[in-house]
This record gives C-alpha cells, sequence and structure tokens, in this order.
C-alpha cells in the first residue's frame, strides 16, 4: 500500500512572506524519511536489549542512532526555516514550537518519572536528584545538554540541538539573512572540521553549574521577548543575544563535544539552503557547492581526534561508524528528494506522521520489556527473544500512535487556533511604532 505523494507547495514565494499562517501541506516523502530515522533510532536502542550479538559485531562499523538523528536533523533543517518564512511572525512561529514539541514531552517526562520512580526502568540518572530544580528549569528549556543536566529520558540531548537551530534560525530571521543558510552551513562545518578539535567540553557548568543555567535562561527569556519586540532597537539586541548564547554553549559547553556540535548544525543548515535551491531562493550553483562541501567537513571532522588541550573533550575521535552513518544520512534524504514525486509506502508516511512520539516514548518502552523481560532478555533463546522483539515493536507503534492521536493532535489544532487569532489581530491592527 502506498501514499501519493503531496506538491512541493511549503515554501511561499518572497512576497507571500507572512501573507498568511495557514497550515502547510504534508509532504509524503519528509514523513517517509521520518519513520525509516525513529524506526532505525528504536532498532539501534533496542540492540542492547535483545541483539547483544548485532551491537558487538555491526556497531564499531555503523552508528545506527545516529544515522536516525541525523535524517532527523537534515529533514528539520529543510522544513522548519521556512515554517517560520510562511509565518512571518516570531511570536507565531515559537507559539507554534511550543505545542507541537512541549504537550508529547510532557507526557514523555511524567511517565520517565513514574517508571523509574516503580523500578520498571533502568532508572533516572543519578544528578537529576542532586539539584532537582536547576534540573526542572534546564530541562524545560530544552537545552539541558548543553547545561550539564543528565537527560531524563536519553533521546532528549537531540532536542537540544533542534532548540539551539531554531533559536539561530529566528536570530538570523529577525535579522534579515535568514536566506545565508549555505555560507552559514559552510562556516559551521569548516569550524568543526578545523577549530572544534581545539574547543572545549563542558567548560563553563564545569565552573559554574547553577550559574550558567540561571544566566542560560534569563539571556533566553530576554533574547525571545526582545525580538518579538516592535521597537527595532531591542529586536536588534535580541538577535544579538540569542545567537551569542547559542554560539557559546555550542562552542563551550557542549556534552558530545564541539565537534559533533558543530557538524550537527552544519547538517541543519545545509538542508536549509538545499530547500533554498530547490526553491529558487539561493543562487544555484554557488549554494550547491557549498552544500556539497559540508558533509566531506563533516565525515573529516569525524575522524579527527580532539587535541590534548582542548578542556574536558573526549580524547577519541568520534570514528569510522560515526563518519559513515552521517553519511548514509546524507545519502538516504538525497535519495527521498530524488523520489519526492514517486508514491511513499504507506507504513513509512504513517511511522513518520506519529515520528515525535514514537521518537519519545520508544525508550521507555525498551525499558519496560527489558523489566518485565527479567531484565537481561539479551541472555534469553532467539525464539523468545524474537517474542519480545514482536511485543516491543507493537507496544511502541501503539503508545506512539495513541500519544499522537490524543496529544500532538489536540495541541497542534490548539496552537493553530491561537495563531491564527494572533495572525488575525496583526493583520487587522496598525503597525507597531518603531524607534
Amino acid at each position: 500500500m502506498v501514499a501519493r505523494m503531496a506538491a512541493n507547495t511549503l515554501t511561499p514565494r518572497k512576497g507571500q512572506i507572512g501573507s498568511r499562517a495557514e497550515q502547510a501541506p504534508r509532504m509524503g516523502w519528509l514523513d517517509a524519511l521520518r519513520g525509516i530515522a525513529a524506526m532505525v533510532v528504536v532498532f539501534e536502542h533496542s540492540l542492547d536489549v535483545l541483539l547483544p550479538e548485532v551491537r558487538q559485531t555491526a556497531s564499531p562499523w555503523f552508528d545506527f542512532g545516529r544515522y536516525g538523528v541525523f535524517v532527523f536533523f537534515i529533514v528539520s533543517g529543510y522544513v522548519v526555516p521556512f515554517s517560520l518564512e510562511r509565518r512571518g511572525s516570531v511570536r507565531e512561529f515559537w507559539a507554534g514550537r511550543f505545542f507541537r514539541l512541549y504537550p508529547a514531552w510532557f507526557v514523555a517526562v511524567a511517565l520517565a518519572l513514574l517508571l523509574g520512580a516503580a523500578g520498571a526502568s533502568y532508572g533516572l540518572p543519578g544528578g537529576l536528584g542532586d539539584r532537582p530544580w536547576a534540573s526542572a528549569v534546564a530541562h524545560l528549556t530544552m537545552l539541558q545538554d548543553l547545561l550539564g543536566v543528565p537527560n531524563v529520558v536519553n533521546v532528549f540531548w537531540t532536542l537540544t540541538y533542534e532548540m539551539v537551530f531554531y533559536l539561530l534560525v529566528t536570530a538570523m530571521f529577525v535579522a534579515g539573512v535568514h536566506r545565508s543558510s549555505a555560507r552559514v552551513a559552510l562556516g559551521f562545518g569548516v569550524g568543526a572540521a578545523i577549530m572544534g578539535v581545539a574547543l572545549p567540553s563542558g567548560l563553563l557548568v564545569s565552573r559554574w553549574p547553577d550559574g550558567t543555567i540561571l544566566v542560560t535562561v534569563l539571556l533566553l527569556a530576554g533574547g525571545l521577548a526582545a525580538m518579538i519586540s516592535g521597537r527595532r532597537g531591542a529586536r536588534r539586541a535580541g538577535v544579538a543575544v540569542v545567537a551569542t548564547l547559542a554560539l557559546t554553549l555550542l562552542v563551550l559547553n557542549s556534552r558530545i563535544g564541539a565537534i559533533e556540535s558543530l557538524c550537527i548544525i552544519a547538517t541543519m543548515f545545509a538542508g536549509t539552503a538545499v530547500r533554498g535551491v530547490q526553491d529558487g531562493r539561493l543562487r544555484t550553483w554557488p549554494a550547491i557547492a557549498m552544500i556539497a562541501v559540508v558533509p566531506v567537513f563533516t565525515l573529516a571532522a569525524g575522524l579527527r581526534s580532539p587535541t590534548t588541550w582542548a578542556l574536558h573533550a573526549n580524547p577519541d575521535p568520534l570514528g569510522v561508524d560515526w563518519s559513515i552513518a552521517v553519511g548514509a544520512a546524507w545519502l538516504t534524504f538525497l535519495g527521498g528528494l530524488a523520489l519526492r514525486r514517486h508514491r511513499m509506502p504507506r507504513f513509512l508516511v504513517w511511522s513518520g506522521l506519529i515520528s515525535y512520539s514514537l521518537y519519545l516514548l520508544h525508550p521507555l518502552v525498551i525499558q519496560g520489556i527489558w523489566h518485565a523481560a527479567g531484565r537481561d532478555p539479551g541472555s534469553l533463546p532467539g525464539l523468545v527473544r524474537l517474542g519480545w522483539g514482536v511485543a516491543l515493536v507493537a507496544a511502541v507503534l501503539v503508545s506512539a500512535s495513541l500519544a499522537h492521536r490524543y496529544v500532538e493532535r489536540p495541541a497542534q489544532r490548539l496552537g493553530r487556533r491561537l495563531t491564527a487569532r494572533w495572525s488575525s489581530r496583526r493583520r487587522g491592527a496598525p503597525e507597531p511604532a518603531r524607534s
């Protein structure tokens, strides 16, 4: 069974930016890519529980988890910035992001806490209880992985980089340089390959743990508030604050290391540039040349080891398995792009539709299976493990489908109603005074 593709009509022309905040049509090929990415991440996280032999054999050569999340990163880069342009309003964009991300996120946090309290999971990271209020505040910003706070659910770390990308995209939009995505991608790629090896990890939180979180929250709130202000000077100040905050955390405070952090942002902006070329917003050949260089620098960066004077950095390179996985993610995305006018398998499209809930909830389902199977299912006979694997996949799909239907969709409808109301007021009201 297959689903027919929607036309590529998401991105408005320049004269249409901010004209209406209507919902954009979904593109089936992007949902199919999300479905592939989500299922591969589920497979990665189930290896230690059900397939330790595959982990030992394949993992040295291919990082399934990084493959999946980099597909997600490229797709986000391709889609999200044009949501902001379509709306033409920073306030409406962030309201949409809130209702898109936080409701299912709250459900995942609540379930993780309940399973941890009941002893039906691996347990919560120890560092969360040491500074509960700081941990809670850091998680609410979704920047916890750059603030020295362990993730309540292990997959939450990728949301931190999504959030950094949103902040940078917003700052570029307000500053009027949002058509520079190819150059920005190239800059981050070059930075990862050349400077990433010398940059520290967790520098700020190792010295001022609570202070770093407090300052981040204050700057984040103040910067976003300034960028939605009607005053030109305040908006410029907001751009400077938000961009500086995002770059400082990336460069000095990353848990995973500056090399991978910069590679992630380079990859997302490269996805944005691909969309810009496709829609005729960027000069084709210069942009293509810059986009093509980004994966090359990214793969090269993955093979470099941090210098001995890069404080707190992991001395080992990301590795061949990481570089191969990132390269495969790019090939998968480009394959989907080439096939965008073809029909996509219904299961993949549907999996992509529920992929956010699937991504957030699957670690909790895996931990529940681990607990129910005696906490060592990897030692069970093959047929028994197969049965648990079928149960795992079914439970993941059912839980994600329910969360999408009863949490994500109602929240998104509420968000669309609110942003439509704001959009109507904005179009009908006189322009705010600027100074």
